[in-house]
Parts: structure tokens; sequence; C-alpha cells
């Protein structure tokens, strides 16, 4: 472990001392340890380790490479001599770990040094040997061609691409639907960054973005809009590249082809990315050399291309800047809007239900024009959820880069138009310094639940004086925080509500969960068994499983010996564990739940405190899976008893809901539609676009 993870992990527990006194004051000292063992095991920086790079000695040994009869991708290799960067590029393809099919095409471009012939004896490497020298453009025309695969993926033989690049290159696509261009991060084999996309000036010039920087930075390490992307490793649809025709030959042999390429992209409509999860090192000017003003050789060709480009595109870069001025501002010349978003911890969406509503939360926000920022109070960046929003185009603040939240709003404050801090934690954290350093941005209090309410029903539950104190603390916490934000977003009509009667002048808005809509996989004749599904960070949950297992669970054994409960959760504490046997299965983490939800009969959510809206219930009824449940654990959710759910509060009623639902196959089928129909109406994307464009004053959609 690193200095850097020591402080952190300690750091940590010094900033969220008054809420580890609140945790070990409510819930115990064994609910507390286990917290803290969870939360400091996950705490490793989201930073790339140095490429691990190739260093073989001649005489070279061929290397295999795949030759599938459906290639995904084409990736096209031009050469020209340099024998040795080809064979370290080829074995760096063949070493790389990637999931995506994939041929190889070098073309040899009249090379003098035997390449042809000694590829010949690599195989699944496809080769082919111009003619004529064709140069750089002309050799990539020619490879895309021959290219059989839906995508084709240009790169330089001075190129060692590093393990699960080409994934992250085509994901892309697939995850932002305007993607016409994509490129890789180019490191130097020192580890230092060479590109991370380029910007370009007013008078057609170039510059690397980030170069010689710390590529780990922020700022360099998720998916992008750029204005160019190097063709030393790019990847375009097959039918865009021969749609567009090409690299065009006025730029032959080579420089400003890959610059004029993405120009021509925007101009059909779509967008050029910059992956920076595609990690690739560039032995940078091996064959053209650096020299651009040298009389011979390819490099003097870059300044020539460079007025062609210029006089081509000159309506388009007159918006651009002077070279090298505001390069803050070049960098993200296509960003309209910026909103920061500051939750307690980084968001797992696939371990608790409040992160699946922030990242469904940013999809929405991306959707309307706004570049996302993401930061855990702590700025801790545990992978691969710092890696997963970086590839979705969201950047995340974190150590040692961003060392504290106030410092990084003191200086870049003022370019945000939104905060959004959700929970109240992060915002007693974070609300003053967003209230000082960020003049122009909207700030909206997230609470994800009021989390008085939940703790006030804890303390009716126990009848407990000391609890109710603190759910006291809390309320005023809350209700102050609301009146220091500009808007307050809560999850359901019953708790606008309520703060309509605590304090009727904070203004508030509805944003409640958003899921998408799978539907049922299965009929109910197909199905057996329950399901509960919830993390046990939240202490709820936990009360909910002992309270089904220890008086509900026995009352359905005794009617049917073979029912199940499956019981999934992250990190499920030691008295959930004992609760293992006698037809009930501790199954913790589970990567991916769907299977669960197309083969269970039916989902429980037996609550017995809590507040605002579950995302048990609603990732169940995305699914068709019906579900009962206890009033407070559907409540604000617009479910009718009987219709789309059902409703039991004691151990005998829920057991004879279960019995009934597990039986009644037409039941089955109306709690299935009922539910599907909610979730399309409350919860779906639809339904949150709709409500974050309210909540935020924007135009309704067209």
């Amino acid at each position: 472990m690193t200095m850097i993870e020591n402080r952190g992990r300690f750091g940590f527990a010094l900033r969220y001392l008054p809420r580890l006194l609140h945790v070990l004051r409510t819930e115990g000292a064994r609910v507390l340890l286990h917290k803290l063992r969870r939360r400091l095991r996950t705490t490793p920086l989201a930073v790339q380790r140095p490429p691990q790079l190739i260093a073989c000695s001649e005489p070279f040994q061929p290397v295999a490479l795949p030759l599938p009869e459906s290639p995904l991708a084409s990736i096209i290799i031009p050469v020209h001599d340099q024998f040795h960067f080809t064979h370290h590029c080829l074995a760096a393809l063949a070493q790389a770990t990637t999931e995506a099919a994939f041929e190889v095409i070098v073309i040899d471009d009249c090379s003098s040094d035997g390449t042809a012939a000694r590829l010949a004896d690599y195989p699944g490497v496809r080769v082919v040997r111009n003619a004529e020298n064709l140069g750089f453009v002309g050799t990539c025309n020619r490879g895309a061609e021959l290219a059989r695969g839906a995508f084709i993926v240009f790169l330089n033989n001075d190129t060692q691409v590093q393990p699960g690049w080409l994934d992250a290159l085509l994901r892309t696509f697939d995850e932002a639907p305007d993607a016409g261009l994509v490129g890789s991060r180019l490191v130097y084999p020192d580890g230092r960054q060479q590109e991370s996309g380029g910007i370009l000036f007013r008078d057609g010039s170039a510059w690397n973005d980030g170069h010689l920087d710390d590529p780990n930075k922020p700022e360099y390490s998720y998916r992008r809009a750029v204005d160019y992307c190097s063709g030393a490793a790019l990847a375009i649809r097959t039918a865009l590249f021969r749609q567009l025709g090409g690299f065009d030959p006025v730029f032959a042999p080579a420089y400003y082809e890959d610059t004029d390429l993405a120009f021509r992209v925007r101009a059909a409509g779509l967008q050029v990315y910059y992956q920076p999860l595609s990690w690739v090192v560039h032995f940078e000017g091996v064959t053209a050399g650096r020299d651009e003003t040298a009389a011979e050789g390819l490099k003097r060709f870059q300044q020539l291309h460079a007025e062609t480009f210029r006089q081509r595109w000159q309506p388009e870069l007159a918006n651009f800047g002077e070279r090298g001025e505001d390069l803050e501002h070049a960098r993200e010349r296509q960003v309209k809007r910026r909103v920061l978003v500051v939750d307690n911890y980084m968001i797992t969406p696939d371990r608790e239900s409040g992160s699946l509503r922030m990242l469904n939360l940013f999809h929405i926000l991306q959707r309307l024009g706004y570049k996302v920022t993401f930061a855990a109070a702590n700025l801790e960046a545990p992978q691969p959820y710092v890696a997963e929003l970086q590839c979705q185009g969201v950047e995340v603040l974190y150590r040692p880069f961003v060392r504290s939240l106030a410092r990084h709003l003191a200086e870049r404050g003022r370019l945000y138009d939104l905060v959004i801090l959700s929970r109240a934690d992060a915002a007693a954290q974070v609300m003053a310094a967003a209230r000082s350093h960020c003049p122009q941005a909207r700030i909206l209090f997230d609470t994800v639940d009021l989390h008085f309410l939940r703790e006030r029903r804890l303390a009716t539950m126990r009848g407990d004086r000391v609890t109710r104190l603190v759910a006291e603390t809390r309320r005023r916490q809350e209700l102050d925080l609301m009146r220091q934000a500009d808007l307050t977003l809560v999850v359901s009509e019953m708790e606008r509500d309520l703060l309509a009667v605590e304090a009727p002048e904070i203004p508030v808005r509805i944003v409640s969960n958003i899921h998408a809509i799978h539907g049922s996989a299965r009929p109910a004749g197909d199905r057996r068994d329950l399901l509960f599904i919830g993390a046990f960070a939240h202490p709820p949950n936990g009360d909910a499983v002992l309270f089904f297992c220890r008086e509900v669970m026995p009352l359905l054994r005794a009617r049917r010996p073979d029912l199940t409960l499956r019981v999934i959760g992250a990190d499920p504490p030691p008295e959930v564990l004992a609760c293992a046997g006698n037809g009930v299965e501790i199954l913790g983490y589970v990567p991916d739940v769907a299977p669960w939800f197309a083969n269970c009969r039916l989902s429980v959510a037996p609550l017995r405190y809590g507040a605002g809206v579950k995302g048990k219930i609603n990732q169940s009824l995305a699914y068709g899976l019906p579900v009962v449940a206890t009033s407070i654990a559907a409540e604000g959710m617009h479910l009718v008893d009987g219709e789309s759910v059902l409703i039991a509060d004691d151990a005998l009623a829920f057991a004879e809901a279960i019995a009934r639902l597990d039986t009644d196959d037409a039941l089955w089928a109306r709690l299935s539609a009922g539910g599907l129909a909610v979730m399309e109406r409350h919860f779906s994307f639809a339904a949150a676009e709709r409500a974050v464009r309210e909540a935020l004053d924007l135009e309704p959609a067209s």
C-alpha cells in the first residue's frame, strides 16, 4: 500500500468521524466495524500502471495472430521498413487481452528490409505488398479496401497496444451513438502522455493535448469530444470510411489526413471522440522523423498540408482561437454546460440502488448537453467504477490530483453552471464552498431520501429516546441544507408533501429513481422461489432480511418445505449470514442479477422502516417480477395493492400474500403487467428526463 493510499484511508476516518459516531450510536459496534472494513478495502487510486512493453531481440520468433471468419474489427498496419518495430507491434497485439474478434492486415509499402517475406511466417497476419510506393495515405486506403470487419482500426507499426485497448475503442461506438471516429490515448514508452486528443487553432496548426503531462490526471482520463485524434491508433466504421471516400489523397503521402477525416466525420453529423481507456504506446517519429523544416522526408509535408487543411476548412476554423491561447477552453470547445455532482462515496451501480439512480441521472444530464464532473466527497477512486464512469464520458475527480473539493471549487468553481450535492453528509461538506466559489451555478441538494424520516421511523420502531434525538438533529441539518440550496430534489410525492409541512418555504422538485424497462423474460409457470435484493450497507435491508427469515420464512416453510429465499446484496453482515439454511440462500454480491429476476417467482421487500423510493422494488418491477412489500417499502411508488403489488405489514399477512401469488398465475400476470406500466409511467428514462427538465427550467423535449 502506498503512503498516499494510507493518508487517504486515515483521512476518510477523520473526515467522517461524526458520521461514524452516529452509526455507532444507532446501529452498534458490529455494523460500524463492518462498514469500515468495506470502505477501507475499496479505495485504490485510479492510476494506470506503467505501460507493458515487449522487448524481443533478434532473431525474432514469429508470433501468431487470430484470423477469424467474421472479424468485428480489421486492424490496418501500414509499414515501410523498420521491421523490428513491426514485429514488436504484432507481438503486442498477440499478447494484449481483448474480447473483440479482429483480423490484422499489414500493407507493406515497398519496404527494402524484406518485411513481406519475413511476415509470411507469421500465422494469421494478412500481408499485402504494394507494387509501388503509395505513401501512408494510399497504403491505409488500400488496406481499408481489404477490410472484412464492421470497424476499421488504423494502427502505426511503431506502436505497442496495451491490454483492453481495442475493446475500449469499439465500446465507444455502442455507448455514444453519435460516435463516428474514435482515437486512443497515446503515451511514450516511459509512461508520459503523448496525446489525449488533438486541439486545432485558427491557422490550422495543431496541439497534442496533455503532451508530456501525467496521463493519470482526471482531465485526460474521460471520454470526450475532441477536434481530432491521431491516425496512429484510430477507429471508424468501415461503411462510414468508405462512404467518405477514405483518407483524402490530397494529403498524400502523409499528415493532416486524420485531421481532415475528423472534420468530414463531423460534417456528416457524427462526433469525434478520444477514448482514454484505450492505451497505446507510440514511439513517435520513427518513420517520418520530427524535423518539420527538413527538405527531404515525410515531415516536410506537415507544414504544406497544414495550409491545405486551413484553406479547406477556413469557415469552421474561424471560430477557433489563436495558437496556444486558452488551452483549457480549446480542449472543451464543444462543451456548452457543466455540472459538478458530489456524492458521499464513489457510485457503485451494481451494488446499491442510489448509485444506479445517479448513474442514470448522469446519462440524462449528458443528453441535455451537460459535461458531467463527479467526485466522491472523500475523493476516493475505486476501480473498476472510476474507469466505467470515464469510459462513459464522466470526468471523475480523485486524489492525489485533487487534494480537496474546497480547493477545486476555489480554482474552478466559476466554470460550473450547475452543482448537485447528493445526500446530506456530502452536501454538508461541500455546500459552503459551492456557495462561495460557484457564482453562476444553480445549487441543488439531492436528498436521495429524507434521512431524518428514516431515522425517525427507526426511533419509533425501537422506542429509543437517543435515536429520536439523532433523528431530530438530522432533520435540522437537512432542512438547513435545503435552505442554503437553490432547489431540493426528493424522490416521491410523499416526501415533497412532508417537506411542505416541515418547511413550506423550501422549493422542492421530484426526481425519482430511473430505470431501463426490461420486461418479463418468462411466464409464471416457469419460475420458482423468492428473491430479496438490497445492499447491506443500508441498515433497513439487514433488518428486513432478519425479520423475514425469523418470522415469515417458518410460516412459508410449513406450507411449502421446498420453498427457497435467495438473498442478493453486497457485504451481508454476520447476523444475515447466520440465516443461511432452512430454505434461505445468502448469495452476497452478484455481478449480473438479470438471471435471478428472470427465474424467481416473486420478489419480497419486507422493510420495517426506511424512506425514499425503494430500488429493490423498481428493479423487480422493471423485469416484470411481481413484488410483495410492506406499506413503508411501497410508499411513494404509485403502486396499488392487488393491481401492481401486494401489500402486507405483518408476518402472517406477508406469508399469506406470498402463498397466494405463488399459486395464482392470473394474479401473477396482472401484477407483472401492472408493475411494468407503473415503471413506464413514473420511473423510466423518459419520465426522469421530463422531471429533470422541469427541475432545471429547461424547455420540454420536442
